[in-house]
C-alpha cells in the first residue's frame, strides 16, 4: 500500500537532516510524525521514526550522565576484517546484509530506512568477517560521521542498483568520497602517495540482477565504467553470485585460515586461526597464547609447501590451510 505522504513530511525531513544536535532532531522527529497520515501504508515509516525517536531520547539521556557516550558511527571491529557497505537510497544495502549474516534490518522500498549504521557477521570459507549496513549515501542527508567509520574500515562495498542510473550513482558516491578524503586503493599512486587522502580497497556490487538477462545490465556497466572498475552483479533476492562477492571480499582481506594440532590429537577444522598472509609460527604462537612465544621449543607442518609433519623454524612463512602442532 502506498504511504501517500503530505508535502509537509518532506519539508520537515529536510530540516531534520539538517539538523545537527540530538536535542534539535528530537523535535523534528516529533514533528515529522504528526505529519504522517495514519493507515496501513504508514505503518512501517511510523514505527521507523519511532524507533529512531526513542533511541535518540535514549542517546541524549546517556550524554547527560556518560559525557564520552559513543557515537552510533562508532562500530567496534569484529572478525577478520570490517567491510562497510554503502550506495544511494533503495540500493539493496540493508536486503544484501540480511542475505549474508543473520542480522535482521528493516527492508523497505520507502527510502533512508537505514538510520543508523547496523553490523552483522558473516562467514566466508570459515572466516568470520564484520558487515556494516550504512545510511544512504545521499548529499543531502549524509552525516559527516559516516565518512569516519569508512576510514577505520577495511573495506568499502559500494552498491549500485541496476534497475536505476547505476553510473550516476558512482560519480556522486566518488565524488562525495573524494570530497571527504578517502581513496580507493586503486588510485593509489605508486610514488608518494597523497597524506590527506585515506586510501581503502573499494569493490563495485551490481545489485537487483535477479535473473541472468539482467546480467547485460552489469556487463553495459562494466564498458561504461571500464577494466579498471569491474562490476560483480549480485541479487541478495535470489541469492545469485553471493559466494562470489565473498571470495571478492576474501582475497581483499588478504588473510589465511592455519589450524592448530594439539600434540597427539586431530586438528579442529572447523575453527581456523586468522591470519594475516606473510604471518610466521612465531605470530601464529603469539595468537594461540601470550605465553607460546617465549617458551615455543619446536613447530611441524602439514600443509601444501612442505612434507607431511615437516619441523619448521619461528620465521617459516604459513601458507593457507596450513596445520600446525606448536610444542612449548
Amino acid at each position: 500500500m502506498p504511504t501517500n505522504l503530505p508535502p509537509e513530511y518532506y519539508q520537515v525531513d529536510k530540516r531534520y537532516r539538517a539538523a545537527e544536535t540530538t536535542g534539535e532532531k528530537i523535535v523534528l522527529l516529533e514533528e515529522l510524525l504528526s505529519t504522517i497520515p495514519k493507515h496501513k501504508g504508514t505503518e512501517h515509516l511510523r514505527g521507523d521514526l519511532k524507533a529512531r525517536l526513542a533511541r535518540l531520547k535514549t542517546e541524549k539521556q546517556s550524554k547527560k550522565s556518560n559525557p564520552h557516550h559513543a557515537s552510533s558511527f562508532h562500530i567496534a571491529r569484529e572478525g577478520a576484517g570490517q567491510v562497510a557497505i554503502i550506495g544511494a537510497a533503495n540500493s539493496g544495502k540493508s536486503a544484501l546484509l540480511r542475505a549474508l549474516t543473520h542480522a535482521e534490518p528493516q527492508v523497505s522500498e520507502i527510502p533512508f530506512t537505514t538510520w543508523e549504521p547496523l553490523p552483522g557477521m558473516m562467514l566466508a570459507q570459515s572466516v568470520p568477517i564484520q558487515l556494516v549496513d550504512t545510511p544512504a549515501l545521499d548529499r543531502e542527508h549524509v552525516e559527516p560521521e559516516l565518512f569516519d567509520l569508512l576510514r577505520r574500515a577495511d573495506i568499502i562495498l559500494l552498491l549500485l542498483d541496476l534497475q536505476g542510473d547505476p553510473l550516476q550513482q558512482f560519480e556522486d558516491a566518488m565524488r562525495l568520497l573524494e570530497e571527504n578524503r578517502i581513496a580507493p586503493v586503486l588510485l593509489k599512486p605508486d610514488g608518494a602517495p597523497d597524506e590527506r587522502l585515506v586510501y581503502r580497497p573499494l569493490l563495485l556490487v551490481g545489485t537487483k540482477c535477479d535473473d541472468p538477462a539482467a546480467d547485460l545490465d552489469c556487463q553495459t556497466l562494466d564498458e561504461l565504467l571500464g577494466l579498471q572498475w569491474p562490476v560483480l552483479p549480485v541479487s541478495a533476492l535470489a541469492g545469485r553470485n553471493l559466494e562470489l562477492l565473498q571470495q571478492a571480499i576474501l582475497a581483499q582481506l588478504d588473510v589465511i585460515r592455519v589450524y592448530a594440532r594439539p600434540p597427539g590429537k586431530e586438528p579442529d577444522l572447523s575453527a581456523p586461526f586468522i591470519l594475516k598472509a606473510g604471518s610466521s609460527i612465531e605470530d601464529l604462537a603469539a595468537k594461540v597464547h601470550k605465553d607460546f612465544v617465549q617458551h615455543l621449543k619446536s613447530a611441524r607442518v602439514w600443509g601444501r609447501s612442505v612434507h607431511e609433519g615437516q619441523m619448521v623454524g619461528r620465521d617459516y612463512i604459513l601458507q593457507d590451510g596450513d596445520i600446525v602442532e606448536l610444542r612449548v
